[in-house]
């Protein structure tokens, strides 16, 4: 399956920061249950590897697994030992992206420019990470689409909001990314099936692209 694939049910990826390996089972089902399919577990957290390995386990080929904040090209491959299959990352350096091409996996990088956006793709991302969205107007987004490829996915990701999301729908963006306002570390399996649920109407509302 392509990363076009996973967003299909719902093109929203879902950043669990602070996220434990105790919690991840019933978080991971309250999500799915919304239709989640790109999960990544940032690399700031207690334990990451052992979360994205339970998460891998939990979820199976049925969603994209993963990490944020990958900082350093050799946790890529230990993202990969523990079952993950995507690296996202809150710049463009080109040194993570070739490693993560290199060992087959999915990469997000995160931009903030056209000079990153371009130098990203050149390196091999899959996808750019428009980051963070709320110090980026939709009238930026929309200048980067006149000129990236017409079948580059961007992702806006930083303060998206249920509530939010359309204009920058309107400017172009494939997906979004969503962090604190979905998961918080220690919240309940209730309040995150609730978060998520919000996500997902949300988007249900936004035009197709």
């Amino acid at each position: 399956m392509t990363l076009a694939d996973f967003l299909s049910p719902l093109p929203l990826v879902a950043v669990l920061r602070g996220i434990t390996p105790p919690e991840v089972p019933g978080v991971a089902d309250v999500l799915t249950g919304a239709g989640f399919r790109v999960l990544e577990v940032t690399l700031n957290s207690p334990k990451p590897f052992e979360s994205i390995r339970a998460l891998a386990a939990r979820c199976g080929d049925a969603c994209l697994v993963g990490a944020g904040t990958v900082l350093d090209p050799a946790d890529v491959a230990r993202v990969r030992d523990a079952g993950g299959r995507l690296i996202v990352m809150p710049h463009a350096d080109v040194a993570v992206i070739r490693e993560a091409k290199r060992q087959g996996l999915v990469c997000i990088p995160g931009v903030a420019t056209p000079t990153e956006a371009f130098s990203a793709l050149a390196a091999g991302a899959d996808a750019l990470k428009m980051f963070p969205a709320e110090a980026l107007p939709p009238a930026a987004l929309k200048a980067w689409r006149a000129v990236l490829p017409k079948d580059t996915l961007v992702f806006a990701v930083g303060g998206m909001r249920p509530d939010n999301l359309l204009p920058y729908r309107q400017a172009g963006a494939d997906g979004f990314g969503t962090g604190s306002a979905l998961y918080q570390p220690g919240a309940t399996a209730d309040a995150v099936r609730d978060a998520a649920m919000a996500y997902a109407r949300g988007v249900g509302a936004l035009p197709r692209r």
